[in-house]
């Protein structure tokens, strides 16, 4: 069904072209910032979620409050 529709449609190939060219230019970006990223970086983003009790203690500027 669709394909009767895009192949009426001059031209759209190249949006085929585009889209895999901008999922390939992402892919290799992340690849790239994967080995060059800080590994104490990755580590800490890693446990952020399980930190529940330190980020508790932290207000939006990374201070810890008064207890």
């Amino acid at each position: 069904m669709f394909n009767n529709y895009l192949q009426a449609i001059e031209g759209v190939d190249i949006y085929a072209i585009f889209s895999l060219l901008v999922f390939f230019v992402f892919f290799v970006f992340l690849i790239i910032w994967m080995f060059r990223v800080d590994k104490s970086y990755l580590k800490k983003m890693s446990s952020l979620p399980l930190d529940e009790k330190e980020n508790l203690n932290q207000n939006f500027s990374g201070d810890k409050h008064d207890e």
